[in-house]
């Protein structure tokens, strides 16, 4: 039996991303592993196992045949946008057991050409099937659900419409630093409220972008990090948690199965949220952010309006800063963007983010980063923790 071994993410890349109407899903995907296998300067012949979902009717086989790969250790998890922390997860899980040496998540979607060339409408659908059927008629739609989650927090807490529109703001003040990001003008308050209503209490700038894009990330064992380009960025703890899949079974709309995820994430990394330095979090709309802050320890329930307020996200003068390149809100949001949430967390803990970088006080990068994807409305969760040193 192999001994236990410690994992490091080793490789980090996103596609071409934003606007990108002349490429496949399939390529994104080739172009984001493309890259990532040469950020950590390993050959594509060290990977065994392959992790992806959302692309092809054997996913993630179809779209390993077309990296030319042959894994002996698979993962084709679908929870929504948390499935990238809980494929992370399960990676560095089969890694230390010794049943793969190196893990490639690979994720690409044209979400947005899709639209744009009439390959498929705006509107989601998860299907009348199963528990959807009870809930299908009375015209919940993704975001609605959302949108009454946020509103039961407002009620419960007193959460003001001001206070979830300075998520949005201060998502698009660290998009401003990065130019990668799809929407980089800043905004303000009251430009946020002023938009088009898109589920009350959503107005458009509450929800996240629509682009295209992909994104890949490679784990390997300890043993390999002595031939690999970059710094590695270890897997210290993670944590997965499902919750409800129709509304009437979730018990609290206030609280998110991050709650679960998040406190496992930090009890097996053994450090405290106060330690984190920087946070990437789930953000299709801006509630998902303050209530995950809430549930991942940042602040107490109920406390999540007031802890957003006074620049706390920011990269420039924040306290925790939180979605660094702009999130979903601002920077890219091609369909399940969990994958984005951890290329983020390694290129900061690596000092890699130029402009956006966060620095300690004697001017290093971070040393400890929470990523936490959340999936469907609050259906899941998945979080990891990684560190550097």
């Amino acid at each position: 039996m192999v001994a236990r071994r410690k994992v490091a993410v080793v490789g980090v890349a996103l596609s071409d991303c934003g606007r990108v109407d002349d490429a496949t899903p399939y390529a994104l995907h080739a172009q984001a592993a493309r890259r990532a296998l040469a950020d950590a300067g390993l050959d594509r012949s060290l990977v065994d196992g392959f992790a992806s979902a959302g692309l092809g009717t054997l996913a993630p086989v179809e779209v390993a045949e077309y990296l030319g790969l042959r894994p002996t250790w698979v993962d084709s998890t679908s929870v929504g946008g948390s499935t990238w922390e809980v494929m992370a997860a399960h990676a560095a899980d089969a890694i230390t057991a010794g049943h793969a040496r190196a893990v490639l998540l690979v994720y690409g979607s044209t979400a947005r050409a899709d639209v744009r060339a009439g390959r498929r409408t705006g509107t989601l659908s998860f299907g009348t099937r199963g528990p959807m059927q009870f809930e299908v008629p009375y015209g919940h739609t993704l975001i609605a659900k959302y949108a009454m989650a946020a509103r039961r927090h407002m009620i419960e807490y007193g959460t003001t419409i001001e206070q979830l529109a300075e998520v949005a703001v201060q998502a698009r003040a660290n998009a401003a630093l990065n130019p990668e990001a799809m929407f980089r003008t800043p905004i303000t308050v009251d430009e946020v409220l002023s938009g088009p209503m898109i589920a009350d209490p959503f107005t458009k700038l509450h929800c996240c972008v629509r682009s295209d894009g992909g994104a890949a990330v490679l784990l390997v064992a300890e043993e390999y990090v002595r031939d690999c380009r970059t710094s590695p960025v270890w897997v210290l703890g993670s944590g997965e948690s499902v919750s409800h899949a129709a509304m009437s079974e979730w018990p609290d709309f206030t609280v998110s199965p991050a709650a679960v995820s998040g406190r496992l994430a930090f009890e097996r990394a053994g450090v405290r949220p106060a330690e984190i330095e920087v946070a990437e979090i789930y953000d299709a709309f801006t509630y998902m952010t303050l209530v995950t802050l809430e549930d991942l320890g940042f602040c107490g329930k109920g406390e999540g309006g007031a802890f957003v307020e006074k620049g706390r996200l920011r990269v420039e003068g924040g306290e925790l800063p939180v979605n660094t390149d702009g999130g979903g809100l601002s920077a890219q949001h091609p369909g399940m963007r969990g994958l984005f949430l951890l290329v983020e967390a390694v290129r900061q803990l690596r000092g890699e983010c130029g402009e956006r970088q966060v620095r300690r006080d004697d001017g290093s990068p971070p040393r400890l980063a929470v990523a936490s994807g959340t999936g469907g409305w609050f259906c899941s969760s998945g979080t990891v923790v990684l560190g550097v040193g």
